[in-house]
């Protein structure tokens, strides 16, 4: 049984990270629509995909315009708070808030490969691969709010 407090806290984190999520998918459509990324920054077209994703975030976050970089930023912290819940999702020790929080880690991580992988090649597939990747997330924190719902 889960206490109150732990489920009060998680439908807290399961609703922040919804909004959040829904923030990130704003600025990752005004980065789309708005900036233009240049094909040869450090990491573009990489020999090795995990280096040039750590070249083209760094990059992104450091030297990219104020949009870009909001962006990679809130993912990076997106994905600190995905397993933060996840975490706290474990001490629940409820199935089903288990299972909603993991989808939900597993999209905000497939959501940042593929955003990497758009930084790196310049792919617009990645840039579908991110939005995909992103509803699986949304749809997976809204599942997990709703079995925090008090039944009564």
């Amino acid at each position: 049984m889960v206490s109150d407090e732990l489920r009060r806290a998680l439908r807290i984190g399961f609703l922040i990270a919804l909004v959040v999520l829904v923030v990130q998918f704003l600025l990752g459509m005004s980065v789309n629509l708005f900036v233009k990324i240049p094909t040869n920054h450090p990491g573009a077209n990489p020999p090795e995909y995990f280096s040039g994703v750590l070249q083209s975030v760094t990059w992104a976050i450091l030297h990219g315009s104020l949009l870009l970089t909001l962006h990679a930023s809130l993912g990076l912290l997106l994905v600190l708070a995905a397993f933060f819940l996840l975490r706290r999702s474990i001490q629940s020790g409820t199935r089903g808030i288990i299972v909603a929080s993991s989808f939900g880690v597993f999209g905000v991580l497939a959501a940042g490969f593929n955003g990497g992988s758009f930084l790196n090649y310049n792919e617009d597939f990645s840039s579908m691969l991110m939005a995909s990747a992103f509803a699986v997330a949304l749809l997976s924190y809204a599942s997990g709010l709703y079995l925090l719902v008090p039944k009564s």
